[in-house]
């Protein structure tokens, strides 16, 4: 499911940077060549324990100088008094070279790559508490689009990192403190496989606030069930799952649908035909729509994704039948929407300001109970 639903993703971005007829003709051959790893697959060997109890490992952590979460867009005001939230974001695939099948953590570009999509990303939820980011040895984009074993090997492999810096975070954060789950793309997939190894039946399911997991698809039916936490129904639940993937309309996802209903959940049901959890941001799933003026604001960053500012009232949303959430007619918001409508890249910085509104809300909410 990882490979083959990454598979899609990467094809697009590819057609995005090279465009043109004849690279949608012969895309699979094309992506693989571009960007598969050359290298011998070398085995990640397993970190100590201690690997995470440091700040090396991490982007962001409390006592951390430099964390790239705490930038804010023009138009967003700081927050007087964080969150008493502990927040666990795992980032997406920042590393496209084909040198490793694992990205070294000394590979300087796609880590500051991964520090840029902290920006966008994680800052939303930066007002709700302390905020820690690990670094890992995420898979590269090339493992995605090979039906090599090494592809499943280095997800495996980054996955072992994403648990043993969960493992350091539950360990040093106070017992009583509550939890946010954050993640997109390759994130948000090692996230629903940490929600059924590490939340569901334990104890610490009785800590999350909420686990956003945005940018990869979850079958309400064949996945839930084992990921230890229920859907987000309203603005008020806590101990709750959010997920949505973004397209503009019209809309063209048949080949993710395609990908997705010739798969297994975690329950070890058929994925086929069953819907895709959708939690509408501009209203924490209260209602499968929302209106253009319930959007706070979107986050449109500049050509660089350097610099940005938010745009209030910029795009509507409503999740389909399919799953997937429409957001109307297609928003200038930058240079990397995806073929297709596909506005993957943006899945957070669409609803920044109502998914920063989200997490501080529903962590009230949870402190209320």
């Amino acid at each position: 499911m990882a490979r083959k639903f990454l598979y899609i993703v990467a094809a697009l971005i590819v057609l995005v940077i090279a465009g043109g007829f004849i690279i949608r003709i012969y895309e699979s051959e094309l992506t693989e060549l571009a960007f598969v790893p050359t290298a011998k697959f070398e085995k990640q060997a397993a970190f100590e324990p201690s690997k995470y109890a440091g700040n090396d490992m991490w982007f962001a952590r409390p006592g951390k100088i430099g964390n790239p979460a705490d930038w804010l867009p023009t138009g967003a005001a700081k927050a007087e008094i964080p969150g008493s939230a502990a927040i666990f974001f795992v980032h997406p695939t920042s590393y496209i070279g084909r040198d490793y099948w694992n990205a070294p953590l000394n590979d300087a570009e796609s880590q500051d790559r991964a520090r840029l999509f902290l920006r966008g990303l994680a800052s939303p939820f930066a007002s709700a508490g302390e905020m820690w980011a690990p670094r890992y040895r995420q898979a590269a984009i090339g493992a995605f689009l090979t039906a090599k074993p090494e592809g499943q090997q280095a997800l495996d492999a980054a996955y072992q990192d994403i648990l043993l810096a969960f493992d350091e975070f539950v360990a040093k954060v106070q017992k009583d403190r509550p939890i946010i789950l954050a993640g997109h793309s390759q994130g948000a997939l090692h996230l629903t496989h940490l929600l059924k190894d590490r939340v569901a039946g334990k104890p610490i399911a009785k800590r999350i606030v909420a686990a956003y997991v945005v940018g990869w698809p979850i079958s309400a039916t064949a996945d839930i069930p084992k990921m230890g936490l229920p859907a987000c129904t309203g603005p008020d639940d806590t101990g709750c799952i959010m997920a949505w993937q973004s397209f503009a309309e019209p809309a063209e996802y048949d080949r993710m649908v395609k990908v997705y209903n010739a798969t297994n959940g975690f329950t070890g049901q058929p994925r086929k035909d069953t819907a895709m959890l959708c939690t509408n941001p501009l209203n924490g799933g209260a209602a499968p729509a929302a209106l253009i003026k319930a959007n706070l604001g979107t986050l449109k960053p500049d050509d660089k994704m350097i610099t940005g500012a938010l745009i209030v009232g910029a795009v509507p949303a409503r999740c389909d039948d399919k799953g997937f959430l429409l957001i109307g007619d297609p928003p200038e918001i930058g240079p990397y929407v995806l073929p297709g409508n596909n506005y993957h890249v943006y899945d957070f910085p669409l609803f920044w300001a109502n998914v920063r509104a989200d997490a501080t809300w529903r962590l009230r909410k949870y402190l209320q109970k």
